[in-house]
């Protein structure tokens, strides 16, 4: 989430506070807004990198313990983008080894122990305003914090093939005999009938002849 709260001098430099923490944001605002910053907070380093890239704010207040990426990484991120950033790390008394190495390394201006108050700010105010060290830890961020290569896919330059179709295969179509042999076999019965009929008739024939041959006798 990021909050914008502006002063009504629209030339006034720009405090990026970031910190997941919600009453150091609150305290960190006041203090900001009374020196008559345009304040925006922001709780995560990934999303502060991307608010340092948009806004290129005078001065980034930049907590170490915070999510998604921490502060000692968001603020190479940051100086790698400007060179001219200001980063002021804030940190609790037990991270005050891990701040003076955040510090060398990204080329902050400082670090301040929390729980910040006004008047660590005003003792420390000719710092922020000071030269801008430099950041040797530039030179190991590729292998602290590696960026995946895109590989682009390039559209393939062989032009596909037009598809063919394939021929369906021939397939005979067998008529079937049924009809031929049905008409041969309907001739067949008729002849079996005639030949039934005459076979009838000469017997008859042969007995009547008979019979008359026996009247004669």
């Amino acid at each position: 989430m990021v909050r914008v709260t502006n002063v009504e001098d629209e030339e006034a430099p720009t405090v990026l506070i970031v910190d997941n923490n919600q009453m150091s944001l609150h305290r960190l605002s006041n203090i900001f807004r009374q020196r008559e910053f345009n304040v925006v907070t922001c709780e995560d380093g990934d999303r502060a990198v991307d608010e340092y890239i948009r806004l290129d704010p005078e001065l980034v207040v930049l907590a170490l313990d915070i999510p998604s990426m921490d502060g000692h990484l968001a603020a190479l991120e940051m100086r790698e983008h400007g060179d001219e950033c200001r980063i002021l790390f804030s940190a609790p008394k037990r991270q005050a080894q891990l701040a003076q190495d955040a510090t060398h390394s990204a080329g902050a201006i400082g670090w301040v122990e929390k729980p910040i108050t006004a008047s660590a700010i005003d003792s420390i105010w000719d710092l922020v305003l000071g030269p801008i060290p430099e950041a040797p830890g530039l030179e190991d961020l590729d292998t602290i914090h590696p960026v995946e290569d895109v590989i682009e896919v390039e559209a393939d330059e062989v032009a596909t093939p037009a598809l063919t179709p394939t021929p369906l295969p021939v397939i005979p179509i067998n008529v079937s005999p049924t009809t031929e042999p049905i008409r041969r076999r309907k001739k067949s019965s008729k002849g079996k009938r005639l030949f039934v009929v005459l076979l009838l008739f000469t017997a008859l024939g042969a007995a009547g002849y008979y019979a008359w041959s026996n009247n004669l006798l």
